[in-house]
């Protein structure tokens, strides 16, 4: 629990003038799981940009005199953040907006550049001048000079992206066309649908399409740029297969709503395997499953079918409480964990409990939820965990930040069993990931036969350490505690 999302996407375009920020509104809030910072929308009516952007969750930033006073349009563009890269403030908010010698953009990004800092570094040293401390501020950059002296947007965005390092999905709106893209690794999900009255959708996952009743047409692969505009459709795909995919797997164990479809797995059914595979690996003798709310249910239940152990609800969540890394000081963090979540004791007294969630980072959460069923008088606690442990950093739009403050990287497993309070402790192994999307758990021929390195199309790095990028020089990661950059400024 206590993990650190990135962000949202979402991009319309329409053949008629339609309200498009109600159309980008719903599909923002069937994204708000992916960041709870801030949230924004430009909505694009015959070229001339409008919009509206500012910290809070969607139902509270998009109010209906707010909606009302955005204007129709034929295309839109729409974003909720939660920040890896750069500081918690207005600012920051997306998507970006650009006024350059050849037309309008507005951008809207979800990831992590590896090479963030080097970049910047390199454009501030030629001039540029950085009003965000965001990596997004640094895609719009490169793209921009590349606009100046290219054909068109989409040749820009072609070579920025040989530029550009790491995790980046793309939804970017110019003036006349909508466009789409996915790195080379396609770290980061991204999909298309359409409606039936011509209507085309981009989203970061497919739940959004399904809430503005738009058809899932397929997801981006990864390199590929989608062109929508006045010639139709385009798809290019000089970027394709340039590197191999690397799916973030936590996608499927926290990310994605469950009722998201990435890359063609279901990620209901990834999580139901996770919970599966720890019933076998980590057996327990116990009375009920119960799953920490909302991440850990669809794991408990497949450990649950697997075990035969009864299924239950032993704590509830307060629905009108955001995920706890909303707030990024620890402290704030934990007053929000106590108003979060509480224990059914009818469910758990004087039961031997299986508790399932997705993740331990520091442990300070899953120490507080292991007292809640204490306190509710649960017997025994058997906690199983939907991941194996975190032992490195994210440099790809995952907030994991240093080693330091990973658990898992100073204690043994009976260890944190103990420091958590609980009675026995068991991860997903690392050998097991592939099977939650479907893959083989032994290397395949190839580089994995001559490296002895798993060949696989999803990134488990934070796990395994094996990073597809280059680790970047400065990292920039920790947003606990203020450090210091180069040029002695204070670090988000």
């Amino acid at each position: 629990m206590d993990l650190h999302e990135e962000c949202g996407v979402f991009g319309v375009i329409s053949p008629q003038t339609a309200m498009m920020a109600d159309i980008t509104y719903y599909g923002l809030y069937a994204l708000q799981h992916r960041g709870q910072e801030s949230c924004g929308i430009v909505i694009n009516d015959d070229g001339v940009f409008s919009s509206y952007k500012d910290m809070g969750l969607v139902s509270e930033v998009f109010t209906p005199d707010i909606l009302s006073g955005l204007p129709q349009g034929n295309m839109a563009v729409g974003h909720v953040r939660y920040g890896t890269t750069g500081g918690t403030n207005r600012r920051n908010c997306q998507p970006i907006e650009v006024n350059h010698q050849k037309g309008k953009m507005a951008l809207a990004h979800n990831g992590n550049l590896s090479n963030a800092a080097q970049l910047r570094d390199q454009l501030e040293l030629s001039g540029a001048i950085f009003h965000t401390t965001s990596d997004t501020e640094i895609i719009a950059y490169i793209v921009t000079r590349e606009r100046l002296k290219t054909p068109s947007i989409e040749d820009a965005l072609s070579s920025a992206m040989y530029t550009l390092d790491g995790a980046y999905s793309l939804v970017l709106m110019s003036s006349q066309k909508l466009i789409c893209a996915r790195d080379p690794y396609g770290f980061r999900p991204l999909c298309y649908g359409k409606k039936p009255d011509g209507m085309y959708v981009a989203a970061s996952e497919s739940c959004a399409l399904k809430a503005i009743g738009a058809e899932f047409v397929r997801d981006l692969e990864p390199g590929e740029i989608l062109v929508f505009g006045p010639e139709g459709i385009i798809s290019r795909r000089e970027h394709c297969g340039r590197k191999g995919k690397k799916l973030c797997i936590f996608e499927y164990i926290y990310f994605a709503r469950p009722d998201s479809v990435i890359d063609g797995v279901s990620v209901h059914g990834a999580r139901l395997q996770a919970g599966r595979i720890l019933a076998r690996k980590h057996p327990a003798e116990a009375d009920i499953v119960v799953g920490v709310p909302d991440s850990g249910l669809d794991a408990a239940l497949g450990f649950s079918m697997e075990s035969g152990i009864p299924y239950g609800i032993g704590l509830i969540k307060n629905k009108y409480i955001g995920r706890t890394f909303i707030s990024p000081g620890q402290s704030t963090r934990l007053d929000q964990v106590r108003i979060k979540l509480s224990a059914v004791e009818e469910s758990v007294k004087d039961k031997r409990v299986v508790l399932i969630d997705d993740s331990i980072v520091r442990g300070t959460t899953s120490r507080r939820i292991v007292k809640l069923l204490r306190e509710a008088g649960a017997k025994q606690i058997h906690m199983r965990i939907s991941s194996p442990p975190f032992l490195h950093p994210c440099y790809y739009g995952t907030d994991i930040d240093s080693e330091k403050h990973l658990i898992a990287c100073h204690h043994s497993v009976m260890e944190t069993a103990k420091i958590i309070g609980a009675d026995s402790l068991g991860y997903l192994p690392v050998s097991e990931l592939g099977a939650l999307v479907g893959e083989k758990e032994k290397s395949r021929q190839g580089a994995a036969a001559s490296t002895g390195k798993m060949c696989s199309g999803y990134c488990s790095a934070c796990f395994d350490g094996d990073y597809p990028t280059a680790i970047p020089d400065d990292t920039r990661k920790d947003r606990f505690e203020q450090k210091l950059g180069k040029r002695g400024k204070v670090l988000g």
